[in-house]
C-alpha cells in the first residue's frame, strides 16, 4: 500500500495540512539529542565557569522559546498553543556527553513531535554556542523522537 503523501497538493505543491476536521486530543512528544564535548568544556560547565554563564540554564530556556517558535522555523507546522514544555540534561562525564531531552504537550488536533525535536537542537546549539571559544570540535548529534503519545496515530514509543 503507497502512502499518499500529504504536505504536496494533486499538482505537487506544498501545502500546509488541513486539521479543520481532526479531532482535538491530549498530545505529547518527547525527543533527545547529544553534544559530545571535551574534558575543558565538561569541567567548565559543571563548575559554572564558562565565561558566557550558565550554559545549561540558558540551553533550557533557549529550548523552551524555540518550542514556541517551531512554526516560524518549519514552514508547513502550524502554530500550536503548547500547554507544557520541558527541556531537561543528563550529563555523562565518563563519555563526555550531554544529553538534552525535550517534551511538549498540548491540546490539539496535531501533534508536537517537531516541537519537541525542535526544542532540542535548540538546546544543544545553545550549549555548542556557549562554549566554543573552549573547544570547536564539539559535536551534535543522536536527535530523534523517543515517544509521542495522542493523536490518530496514537503511541509510539523508539
Amino acid at each position: 500500500m503507497e502512502e499518499k503523501l500529504t504536505h504536496f497538493d494533486e499538482k505537487g505543491n506544498a501545502i500546509m495540512v488541513d486539521v479543520t476536521e481532526k479531532k482535538i486530543t491530549s498530545r505529547t512528544a518527547t525527543a533527545s539529542g547529544k553534544i559530545h564535548v571535551n574534558e575543558a568544556v565538561m569541567k567548565a560547565v559543571l563548575e559554572g565557569t564558562v565565561a558566557k554563564g550558565d550554559v545549561l540554564g540558558v540551553a533550557r530556556v533557549a529550548g523552551i522559546m524555540a518550542v514556541k517558535q517551531t512554526a516560524h522555523l518549519i514552514p508547513m507546522c502550524h502554530t500550536l498553543l503548547i500547554t507544557k514544555c520541558s527541556v531537561d540534561f543528563e550529563v555523562n562525564e565518563k563519555e563526555l556527553t550531554i544529553k538534552a531531552l525535550c517534551t511538549a504537550k498540548l491540546e490539539g488536533k496535531t501533534g508536537v513531535e517537531m516541537e519537541a525535536l525542535t526544542g532540542v537542537s535548540v538546546a544543544l546549539l545553545t550549549i555548542y554556542d556557549m562554549c566554543k571559544a573552549i573547544d570547536k570540535r564539539m559535536e551534535i548529534g543522536e536527535i530523534h523522537l523517543d515517544a509521542k503519545s495522542g493523536g490518530k496515530s496514537g503511541e509510539f514509543v523508539r
